[in-house]
């Protein structure tokens, strides 16, 4: 059964005086997700949407060995506050963009589980009420879908998008557009309507295979928005989709490609350390032409990915989802896709919608030179190193170097102790530890205690007896 929590003096979530209805019990879950087991690693993960259809989530669970989800009463993961110190938020943000999040099915849930997790780390309330949160369908109305079924869990994927949103930029209004399903034309018609409601910038954490042959046109104007950032999550199954082909709206010529990395506390200068995730997605397109800004790519058209971020559930984010049992530890490119939004909405580079930026401001990136995301004939497309790669763009986002200055509206220098424009930094403190820091570099501070990061016996761990459908990796 779940262990009784509560809201403490702070605000924060406590293990004790639990309150009427904040949490659920184990009898009233429902309709609980059932996922696609990865290949068993040191951690175990599965995939939260299937992978029928057009167009699948990319979000990943952890899970035990067993192949059942981790749900815990405490966060499990990295904590907002841990995102903010890895890359370096700025305490002083942009005014209050728009953060659009495009997902598919209804989540009723949303509204309250995200109150939970924004209380849990400080953050300040966003609610409908207070014209923070907007939930609304593909056409921009108010006749929200149904819940996804427990096979393709979209909640998870929402829970993951909007939290990440909020930690990326905690004073961002975030607006979710739900498609009617994950098929059809819904989740491409709810980019027009983003836009239209005066998104900033809009993130996807989903796609599928482009298919050799079927033109791509009559897509692609879905994405064409000019002066807002569209980003989309370059995938979940390692390089081309383990053969499947590569992913799109990931390939777009409108878009910006996220890539997953796998994130690690360290004692560094920065105080993490960054390598390409195994899982995360790099391809070249069938069909969309190349850029000039990816002339090393090796592609004969447009590749994947620009930027990335943390992505690999194994070190991925704590996010609060009532329907399956509470906080669950969740990642995929599906992770790295908005919180790289959020960024660059808290940044104000929102209107900055190709990866030319990122190739013109590559020393205000974090780069990643290690790991792969599979085998491929061209090694720069699925092995990290030095300036672009498939599996990880240009790098990772330093906000704080990448911050605009509203009075003159370029870029902000590094303001941190290590000597350099945006190019490695001391990360703040390197991770929440529960206590409220001075901090020497101006990244966002204070808050609630966080995470179990990597663990899997953190304090109140309930398993709640979600079972995976078993499959290998193609």
């Amino acid at each position: 059964m779940l262990v009784g929590v509560g809201l403490g003096a702070s605000g924060c979530i406590t293990e004790d005086a639990p309150p009427a209805g904040e949490l659920p019990s184990a009898l009233a879950l429902t309709g609980r997700a059932q996922l696609v087991l990865d290949d068993v690693r040191e951690i175990q993960t599965g995939r939260v949407c299937s992978q029928t259809g057009p167009h699948r989530c990319f979000a990943h669970a952890r899970a035990t060995v067993d192949g059942l989800v981790e749900s815990h009463v405490v966060p499990a993961g990295l904590g907002a506050l841990d995102l903010q110190a890895a890359y370096k938020l700025p305490a002083t943000l942009q005014g209050t963009p728009t953060i659009a999040i495009v997902d598919a099915y209804g989540y009723p849930q949303l509204e309250a589980d995200l109150a939970v997790y924004r209380m849990q780390y400080g953050l300040p309330a966003c609610t409908i009420a207070n014209g923070c949160l907007k939930i609304v369908d593909e056409h921009g109305g108010s006749s929200l879908p149904a819940l996804p079924p427990a096979s393709d869990d979209w909640t998870v994927e929402t829970a993951l998008d909007v939290d990440m949103a909020s930690a990326g930029c905690p004073t961002c209004k975030i607006l979710v557009v739900q498609a009617q399903d994950s098929g059809g034309n819904g989740l491409e018609v709810a980019q027009n309507t983003a836009a239209t409601l005066g998104a900033t910038v809009i993130s996807n954490s989903w796609g599928g295979p482009e298919q050799a042959g079927t033109s791509l046109a009559s897509l692609e104007p879905y994405f064409a928005h000019p002066n807002i950032a569209i980003f989309v999550a370059a995938g979940d199954n390692g390089y081309n989709d383990a053969g499947q082909g590569p992913d799109y709206p990931g390939t777009s010529a409108h878009v910006i490609a996220v890539g997953g990395t796998k994130l690690v506390k360290d004692s560094s200068a920065r105080g993490w350390t960054e390598t390409a995730w195994t899982s995360g997605g790099s391809a070249c397109s069938l069909s969309i032409t190349k850029p000039e800004y990816q002339s090393a790519s090796g592609c004969a058209h447009k590749a994947t990915t620009d930027i990335a971020a943390v992505g690999d559930p194994a070190t991925g984010p704590a996010v609060y989802n009532a329907r399956n049992g509470g906080w669950i530890a969740v990642g995929g490119t599906s992770a790295a896709a908005p919180l790289v939004a959020a960024i660059y909405a808290a940044t104000g580079n929102g209107a900055h919608t190709s990866g030319q930026f990122l190739r013109d401001n590559a020393a205000k990136l974090y780069d990643v030179t290690s790991g792969r995301n599979g085998t491929c004939s061209t090694a720069i497309l699925c092995t990290a190193g030095i300036g672009w790669d498939g599996p990880t763009g240009y790098g990772t986002p330093n906000a704080t170097a990448l911050l605009v200055d509203a009075g003159t509206g370029s870029a902000a220098t590094d303001p941190s102790n290590d000597g350099n424009d945006g190019n490695g930094g001391n990360g703040g403190n390197g991770g929440n530890d529960g206590v409220t820091e001075p901090t020497v570099d101006g990244t966002v501070e204070g808050g609630c205690s966080t995470s179990h990061a990597g663990s899997s016996s953190a304090s109140g761990l309930v398993v709640i007896g979600l079972w995976f459908a078993r499959r290998r990796r193609r």
